[in-house]
Parts: structure tokens; C-alpha cells; sequence
């Protein structure tokens, strides 16, 4: 029934976003050049690894010996704005339909994760991951790592097609006010494994 509802929802809603995905597509090749989608390895249903896809919001600006910049001197203005709307999110539309994820679901993180998980903390990846999810509503990147993935746990354990309907419509009012992109002390949420190992 979950895998029914996210492709119905997304094929109702092709006719609207096919027009906006051109036109984001056409701002980032602008603003940040190519390529326009960003991929990279997450972790996916069973912690099984999959190649999530993204707008770009990222410049390659280089050192002099030619290392990419940390991501905060990166991430630009047009990238932020993409992040602050979510905007950049929509190709992972593509890995809903592939059956990778989901339309809610615990947010897909980085593989270099998975050996610090608690055995609790790795219940996540008993449902799809999703573009958007219990902890987005209830913080998004604002909230501490320990509370996220305690909320995604609860998703684990309370998911339901009422609880996606909410989530997702609280997404979308999240969105308009652009309410817990960032933590509130840095630009960028702090990786996952730095967390564990400065505790």
C-alpha cells in the first residue's frame, strides 16, 4: 500500500514538477555549472547502499594545491536557497521510483554511518529511507543526532499511510517557512561519525 501511494502521488503530480525540475536543472547549470545532479552513497532499506541523486548546491571552488574547499565556503547563496526550500531534493523523486526510497521514511544517510549506529539507531534502516521524514517535521537539522535518529526509530515502529499523509503535508508547511534547515551555530550539520568520535 505504501509502495502504491508514492507512485500514484508522484505520477498525479508529474505535470507540475516536470516544468519546475526543467527549470531548477537550468538555474544550477547556470549558477554552478555541471554537472547538475550531485550522487552520492547512502544507506538504504537493510543498510544495503544505493546512489542517491540531488540538485547540485555546491560550487568546486579549489585550494591552491587544488583541494576542494570545506563545504561551508562551498555551499552558495542560489545553494542555499535550494536547501532552505528543499528544492534539491527533487530528483530523489527518480530513487522513490526505483523502489530505493520512499516518500517518507527515515532520511538516507552517508555510508561511512553504519559501524556507529547503536543497535537501536540501526532499526532506521527497517523501512525505506524518504525524502522526507518524522525527524524533518519535528526539527529537521536543527534537532541534536541523537533525537533524529530516535525519531526515526519511531517512525520505524509507528509508520502508517495516516502518519505519511501528515508528514508530508507538514513538510510542505515546513518548507513555506523554511523552519529548521540548519543548526542554529553552523552552516552545515555536523557529520554523523565526527559526532560520535568528538563525544
Amino acid at each position: 500500500m505504501k509502495r502504491l501511494f508514492d507512485i500514484v502521488l508522484i505520477i498525479v503530480a508529474l505535470p507540475l514538477l516536470f516544468p519546475v525540475l526543467g527549470l531548477i536543472a537550468l538555474l544550477v547549470k547556470v549558477n554552478l555549472g555541471s554537472p547538475v545532479i550531485f550522487r552520492q552513497a547512502r544507506s538504504g532499506l537493510n543498510g544495503e547502499t544505493f546512489e542517491m541523486v540531488k540538485f547540485r548546491t555546491m560550487s568546486d571552488v579549489k585550494d591552491e594545491q587544488g583541494n576542494l574547499l570545506q563545504d561551508e565556503l562551498r555551499l552558495t547563496k542560489f545553494g542555499r536557497f535550494l536547501r532552505s526550500t528543499s528544492l534539491d531534493e527533487l530528483p530523489e523523486l527518480w530513487n522513490v521510483l526505483k523502489g530505493e526510497m520512499s516518500l517518507v521514511g527515515p532520511r538516507p544517510l552517508l555510508t561511512d554511518y553504519l559501524p556507529f549506529y547503536s543497535e537501536e539507531q540501526r532499526r532506521r534502516h527497517e523501512v525505506r529511507p524518504g525524502v522526507t521524514g518524522w525527524a524533518q517535521v519535528n526539527g529537521r537539522n536543527a534537532i541534536s543526532w541523537e533525537d533524529r535518529l530516535t525519531l526515526d526509530v519511531w517512525y520505524v515502529d509507528n509508520q502508517s499511510l495516516w502518519l505519511d499523509i501528515k508528514i508530508i503535508f507538514l513538510t510542505l508547511k515546513k518548507i513555506l517557512v523554511r523552519e529548521g534547515v540548519s543548526p542554529q551555530d553552523q552552516e552545515i550539520m555536523q557529520r554523523f561519525d565526527d559526532y560520535i568520535k568528538g563525544k
